[in-house]
């Protein structure tokens, strides 16, 4: 079951001819989820093959370089001739202006287009087997952070056990499976939890966007998949990072070892390291036990589920 993030714009407030500004693009089997919309994004989408079949958009905070690409990402879609509806979620506090912001350049898309405001500890988007949630983070705004998270995963079917009970290949295999007990023809009942194994964990992304290092986010990260964090400065910049409520990639990398995610991905990289990340990559990577890196604008990455099995 696919869980694949796209990282379309990765670079800070000042893009550069290496790194768009934010745009993240996550595709959960079909469900196309894009995370911020920096300037420029709807050329990423292109540029990336990453399409334009985007159903939500999440947007982490106003700051331009996370919101100025959303007019352009609009008209695109309509140039497109698209039908299907589109829900923005903004932080709270935020709708007004975002409406304001579209209305001031060029009105409202023809098609169905919704604002919605989520706070922290809202789920916007809740779907079968999976839900994004909203989490609070530190920057200088109104700003959320966003957390994907599976549900568990049924348990492995045992089916040599299944045979040796006496259940015949076919359909009480998947009665089973789906947690129902089955009758078999000398009237014995066989119950799920003989043949099935416990729950396994889904899978959990998260993107912090901007934000200061937070206890908030050890707590909403704890043993996440892939953790994509501001990382906006090195320890050369540490004092700036402060200033202006954003990471240094040593304090990502704290974050991640406390959370003790598996990856972690370091995110809106500061135009200043425009032709050198490495200081980003090793100081992260002194603070934290996996793997700490730094994607380029394309870059694609495949999240496997933690056990390294299927969705099945």
């Amino acid at each position: 079951m696919t869980l694949r993030v796209t990282f379309l714009g990765t670079g800070g407030a000042v893009p550069t001819t290496e790194r768009n500004p934010s745009a993240l693009l996550v595709n959960r089997e079909g469900d196309r989820l894009l995370f911020d919309c920096g300037e420029g994004t709807q050329r990423q989408l292109m540029r990336f093959g990453a399409g334009f079949d985007v159903s939500h958009l999440f947007v982490t905070h106003l700051h331009g370089d996370h919101v100025y690409g959303i007019p352009g990402f609009l008209e695109t879609l309509d140039f497109n001739d698209r039908e299907d509806p589109l829900t923005i979620h903004v932080p709270p506090g935020t709708k007004g202006k975002v409406r304001s912001f579209l209305e001031s350049l060029g009105g409202w898309p023809s098609f169905p287009l919704r604002l919605s405001e989520t706070s922290p500890g809202a789920v916007p988007l809740r779907r079968e087997d999976y839900e994004v949630r909203a989490f609070d983070v530190d920057h200088r705004t109104n700003a959320v952070g966003y957390v994907l998270e599976e549900d568990d995963r049924k348990g492995r079917f045992d089916r040599q056990r299944a045979e040796e009970l006496g259940v015949p290949v076919g359909p009480k295999f998947s009665t089973l499976h789906e947690g129902e007990s089955v009758e078999l023809d000398d009237g014995t009942t066989i119950e799920p939890e003989q043949v099935v194994g416990e729950p396994r964990p889904g899978r959990t992304l998260v993107y912090t966007g901007d934000t200061r290092p937070q206890e908030r986010t050890v707590e909403v990260a704890r043993n996440a998949d892939l953790l994509i964090h501001d990382a906006t400065f090195a320890d050369d910049r540490a004092e700036r990072a402060r200033k202006t409520a954003h990471s240094t990639a040593r304090e990502a990398g704290e974050i991640a070892q406390r959370a003790d995610v598996r990856r972690l991905a370091l995110t809106h990289v500061s135009s200043r390291y425009a032709h050198d990340v490495s200081a980003h990559e090793t100081e992260a990577n002194e603070a934290f036990d996996g793997e700490a890196f730094v994607p380029h604008d394309g870059d694609v990455v495949e999240v496997p589920f933690p056990d390294g099995g299927s969705s099945g």
